[in-house]
């Protein structure tokens, strides 16, 4: 701002220095015609050109009413000059400022995101202290500042060319006796062209502070909505904390136990899932029931009950249902022992993938392809819906025990997947994270304390 501004303002003050040479120039070939001699004498030190000074040095007094105007308008626009860089340096100030805020609202998101750790660490007591509310100074007053200006500067310079349409000159002939003599055209254009070319800079300066003012607004606005939609999920988790049973040495170290097969016994998720285009389901499993595990999860969603589904009825290979979209996925998990399984899918194309323990065993396309995922279903546990959130069929329920059940709404990377299954990582879902306040059990189902990596290490 500060380059664009300062040759602005020169320039302008180089306009009227060249009017006043004009002009001064004029009036002393009309106070003198006939004489063709010059005088030159010197300036003091720190003395305005263009004034007027006797040999010993002191200052000549001008009785011309146009070279006073333009003098007062010279310092007046020195002044102005001062004042625009003070107004810019002001204007950097709060660039500055407002960009070191943005920085430390980004800090502080990453200091809280980094601060979460599988439910245990240090909670932050001061997260109800409001950073987005110091918002920079609007630059509105510099803005309206240099309107005043360009304002004032239009209606002195229009007012000195009215005034400069005549000069006093001396009519030797007439006996020393002032006549009027009106300015050349030339001159007159001239003025108009300066006072046109002054008007059109500043209204450009005008403009682009405007532009420069409406960018660094709706930066702010969208950094301070992405900045306080992750404290908000941060808050989230951390009332879930507080709130979770304190019975678990932390919230997602358990486990659902379900042990008979009935239509009654069930666990919940109280969140709901968004409209989605792909997901990432991933659980721990521990089943010997037979024939088939039955439904370890169901999605249902109003007019499709069936909406995502994973099942193993009968002597039948497990399934993926997606919108009542079948897929046969190559994984076995009814020996008893603990196993990590993930399913992916993306609407293009409808790809999926199976993997248990970190092992991609299966591919395949075509499943439910550009549809995209409803919202606002139920998430069941254990059974598989007929409606949505009920009618249970006892002979498709899952007998067992299942953990760590995530849902994202993105498909996950290979080694996110290993990392997840050999427990060198920890990534709760995004969109259903495995915490202890969001399952509930009914009907004899319990939730019991399960630290999942030691006890599949002791289970091998």
């Amino acid at each position: 701002m500060k380059g664009l501004m300062i040759p602005i303002l020169s320039r302008m003050l180089a306009s009227v220095l060249g009017l006043l040479y004009l002009v001064s120039g004029r009036t002393v070939g009309s106070q003198d015609v006939t004489s063709s001699r010059f005088v030159c004498n010197a300036i003091p030190p720190g003395a305005e050109p263009g004034c007027g000074y006797g040999p010993t040095g002191n200052r000549v007094q001008s009785s011309s009413p146009v070279e006073d105007e333009l003098r007062n308008t010279i310092i007046q626009l020195r002044e102005t000059i001062l004042q625009q860089k003070e107004t810019i340096v002001s204007q950097q100030g709060t660039i500055k400022e407002l960009n070191s805020k943005l920085a430390r609202c980004e800090a502080a998101a990453d200091d809280m995101a980094q601060g979460k750790s599988r439910g245990q660490g240090s909670r932050r007591k001061e997260y109800g202290k409001n950073t987005m509310g110091d918002l920079p100074r609007d630059p509105t007053e510099t803005i309206d500042q240099l309107g005043k200006t360009m304002q004032t500067l239009k209606g002195r310079l229009e007012n000195l060319e009215q005034q400069s349409l005549r000069l006093p000159s001396t009519n030797s002939s007439a006996g020393g006796a002032s006549a009027l003599t009106p300015l050349p055209q030339e001159l007159r254009e001239l003025l108009r062209q300066r006072l046109g070319a002054l008007e059109t800079q500043l209204l450009q300066k005008v403009a682009e502070l405007e532009e420069e003012k409406s960018q660094l607004y709706n930066e702010t606005a969208a950094h301070r909505q992405r900045t306080e939609s992750a404290l908000n999920s941060l808050m989230e988790r951390i009332t879930e904390l507080e709130k979770s049973n304190n019975a678990f040495k932390s919230p997602e170290d358990f486990k659902v136990s379900l042990p008979l097969r009935t239509n009654y016994l069930y666990g919940r998720i109280k969140k709901s899932l968004p409209e989605m285009y792909a997901f990432t389901v991933c659980m721990w499993l521990k089943s010997s029931a037979s024939p088939g595990i039955g439904t370890p999860f169901s999605y249902g969603v109003p007019g499709q009950a069936n909406e995502i589904v994973l099942i193993e009825w009968g002597n039948n290979p497990i399934e993926l249902l997606v919108n009542d979209k079948v897929a046969q996925l190559p994984l076995s998990v009814s020996d008893g022992r603990w196993h990590h399984i993930c399913i992916t899918w993306t609407t293009r194309d409808g790809f999926w993938e199976a993997y248990q323990d970190g092992e991609r065993l299966g591919t395949g396309d075509n499943l439910a392809p550009w549809h995209p995922i409803k919202p606002g279903g139920v998430i069941i546990l254990g059974q598989e819906q007929d409606i949505v959130g009920g009618r249970f069929d006892a002979t498709q329920a899952f007998v067992g025990e299942l953990s760590q059940f995530n849902m994202w709404d993105r498909v996950l990377r290979p080694v996110d997947i290993m990392g997840l299954a050999n427990c060198s990582a920890y990534m709760p879902g995004n969109v259903v994270p495995w915490i202890d306040a969001n399952v509930e059990v009914f009907d004899g189902a319990s939730k019991a304390a399960l630290e999942i990596c030691e006890d599949r290490a002791f289970d091998s």
